[in-house]
């Protein structure tokens, strides 16, 4: 991908308007404190790296430490608030993850998502779009890479 943000969206792609190369970006979303406890809590990673700040600095990192699924959660909630998947997202169907760089507390992030397979199903009302995201922080540092596959409502 370049280095150039692409331009956000504000409506729903159906199968037909996500051709191979199609590239667009999410809006931007500062990971708080609170998410970090909310999430860490709720889902049960009570690691001292996520909950005890004293333990992360003394393993060397500045900042709190969010956990990777978290980051990943976080970057999906942005491709669906981007809107472009409402009314025509059918199913996630699954997905490499990679992550690539640590994310912080008071980190900016964003998705920058490129579609790099699309077919029709045999059943033509619908077709399997794959794509290459990536999560970037406000320096426009790659944190997490992932490839998720999805069912997208074809057009009428």
């Amino acid at each position: 991908m370049s280095v150039h943000r692409p331009a956000e969206i504000s409506h729903g792609f159906v199968f037909e308007q996500q051709p191979v190369g199609q590239r667009w970006c999410t809006q931007r979303r500062t990971v708080t404190e609170f998410d970090l406890m909310s999430f860490t809590t709720t889902c049960g990673f009570n690691e001292e790296l996520f909950m005890n700040a004293s333990a992360t600095e003394a393993m060397g990192f500045k900042g709190r430490l969010i956990p990777g699924a978290l980051t990943l959660a976080l970057a999906e909630g942005l491709v669906i608030s981007s809107g472009a998947l409402s009314g025509t997202g059918l199913a996630f169907l699954g997905g490499d993850i990679q992550v690539k760089a640590p994310v912080f507390v008071g980190d900016t992030l964003e998705v920058w998502v490129e579609v790099i397979e699309a077919r029709m199903t045999s059943r033509g009302d619908r077709g399997v779009v794959k794509t290459h995201n990536e999560v970037r922080n406000q320096r426009n540092e790659i944190v997490l890479v992932f490839t998720p596959s999805r069912m997208i409502k074809a057009a009428d």
